[in-house]
């Protein structure tokens, strides 16, 4: 390696790093549990032309696009000629790059000589900015002004160090856990200010023209990079589409998402023309998190190793029908974006599929949203996910429970133990669900089933997707099992929770149970390698019934194999 090009490596994880540290400051600093115990923050490097320079690692595709579509909205509201260094921005509108109302995303420019050239930016969902219920989620919002508190882009910290003193009265005004937002707001503000921080460094160190130079050298690298790869895939154009279980409101009305992906002269164009047209309810989503959805997409079937940023984007262009499902227009809900562009991510992992036979996957279980809150004050919440199977794919299993997500950070579940300590709930179980993945010659992965009970009363929140039209399987797979949500009486009686339920009250001692659903199955099932369907039977991924009714294989013929009776699975029809 070159004296130059061992430069330009080292001023690449330079970048890199200043945004991870960030983001690890964030998170240390935080109040929310969800940030606290799930490492869920963002992080990133901009410059003043609006280019994504570099991200943090657990920064999420849906965080680094918000980050990258608002900061133009941002300079168009606040001229870069009237900032001060010092200063920080915030705004959370949808329809401005953001991506919903709980989601904050915060700016600190950094100065070269009198000139903001370059804007460090953190983003995480605080724990409350009103709307419907707690956290953030309101399944059954006809509009965005249920959602809660939206911001425009204004000063949030003025030069001298100092929150605006207005703004902070509005946030506490507009939340149900006022201190936990403002620490968490805080903590946003100092991430912003470690990694300008380490950005003034490497300006001292490069030199103005030296740092402009290498990251213009970084980007032109990261494009070549994804034109070379997105050049081995074959030309041509591929359709496919995705459904949406139901909109919430009208639970019989299904929704399209649609895409034509046209590969060919080292670019991947995908046109989202066709997909139904946005709705009164929460599945819509804002400009940002469907551009995430696409190029992430896309990037499942590059190089791994290719970096995410700007070059990259120059590569792949994105048409976003405006007043769709995926591109609303105010006063569409943008709260229930993960309905929508998963069916994106998955239009287009089908489309691919199609594409390249060789990388096909199955359709897969997504992530299922809830939260947990108190019925009145003083508010408590738990705001969480849990991860549907993903689907099989080319000479593999699919994993289980882990989801094909980019919208959440290094560990969104968080940790038991923390969560039973902060709220009155008992974790009664974690597991995985036999025969929850799609049979195939490659199966589907497994979905989890977690069990709460709930030691006081509270509310219960979903939005759920993937619980009435089952990720279909690939080339003769079948589909994944279906999960739910499910409340448990005390009697032990158990009834099942639409997908999409706002403040559901439950009493103490019942419980909520979250069955996520299994990703889809790639070829004949009665093609899968016999040893493969003992080893699950031995592992309890199969029972002894899903081994004979989907792979032919009854426990008489096995020995050596004792798998769990079937019995001590329980599932909620």
């Amino acid at each position: 390696m070159t004296a130059d090009a061992l430069t330009a490596e080292v001023l690449r994880n330079a970048l890199v790093v200043a945004a991870e540290e960030a983001s690890i400051v964030v998170v240390r600093s935080a109040y929310s549990t969800f940030i606290v115990e799930g490492s869920d923050a963002s992080a990133a490097i901009l410059d003043a032309r609006g280019r994504l320079i570099a991200h943090s690692m657990a920064t999420t595709l849906m965080n680094s696009m918000a980050l990258k579509v608002a900061l133009p909205e941002l300079l168009k509201d606040v001229p870069p000629r009237t900032m001060r260094p010092g200063e920080v921005y915030v705004l959370n509108d949808a329809y401005r790059g953001g991506v919903h109302t709980n989601d904050l995303l915060v700016y600190r420019p950094v100065f070269v000589g009198d000139d903001p050239a370059y804007f460090t930016a953190t983003m995480i969902h605080v724990s409350d900015l009103g709307g419907l219920s707690a956290g953030g989620m309101a399944p059954l919002a006809t509009d965005i002004f249920l959602e809660g508190l939206q911001l425009p882009p204004v000063r949030l910290v003025t030069a001298e160090g100092v929150v605006e003193p207005a703004i902070e009265a509005i946030l506490r005004a507009n939340s149900r856990t006022p201190d936990k937002v403002m620490g968490d707001v805080r903590a946003l503000v100092a991430g912003t200010k470690v990694a300008a921080a380490r950005l003034e460094s490497l300006i001292s160190e490069y030199g103005e023209h030296g740092l402009a130079e290498g990251v213009d050298a970084y980007l032109d690298h990261t494009e070549a990079r994804t034109r070379a790869a997105l050049a081995e895939l074959p030309e041509g154009r591929f359709e496919a589409s995705y459904p949406i279980d139901d909109d919430g409101i009208d639970p019989d009305r299904r929704h399209h998402v649609r895409v034509a992906v046209t590969l060919g002269g080292r670019t991947a164009a995908l046109d989202f023309a066709g997909t139904d047209p946005q709705v009164p309810a929460a599945i819509n989503a804002s400009a940002s998190q469907s551009l995430a959805a696409a190029v992430f997409a896309v990037r499942c079937f590059l190089d791994p190793a290719i970096p995410m940023n700007d070059g990259c984007l120059r590569a792949i262009e994105v048409h976003l029908p405006e007043g769709s499902l995926l591109n609303a227009r105010s006063p569409h809900p943008c709260g229930g974006r993960f309905v929508p562009i998963y069916a994106a991510m998955e239009a287009v992992f089908q489309a691919l599929s199609d594409a390249v036979p060789e990388r096909a996957i199955a359709a897969s279980g997504i992530l299922q949203p809830f939260s947990i809150a108190a019925v009145g004050a003083p508010y408590w919440i738990h705001l969480s996910y849990d991860f549907g199977g993903v689907g099989a794919r080319r000479g593999l299993d699919g994993p289980d429970a882990t989801g094909v997500h980019f919208g959440v950070g290094r560990n969104s579940v968080p940790q038991v133990e923390p969560v039973e300590s902060r709220c009155p709930l008992i974790v009664e179980s974690i597991e995985t669900i036999p025969d929850s993945g799609g049979p195939g010659r490659y199966r589907g992965g497994l979905g989890s089933r977690t069990v709460y009970r709930f030691l006081a009363d509270c509310h219960v929140t979903t939005r759920g997707d993937r619980l009435r039209l089952a990720p279909p399987g690939r080339e003769g797979g079948l589909p994944g099992r279906l999960g739910g949500f499910y409340r448990r009486r005390v009697d032990g009686t158990v009834e099942r929770l639409a997908s999409k339920v706002n403040n559901v009250r439950f009493a103490a001692g019942e419980a909520f149970i979250v069955e996520t659903t299994g990703g889809g199955g790639l070829g004949p099932p009665s093609e899968r390698d016999r040893e493969a369907i003992l080893a699950d039977l031995d592992a309890g991924r199969v029972s002894a019934r899903g081994a004979a009714e989907d792979y032919g294989v009854s426990l008489e013929s096995v020995s050596g194999v004792s798998p769990l009776p079937t019995a001590y699975f329980p599932h909620f029809e």
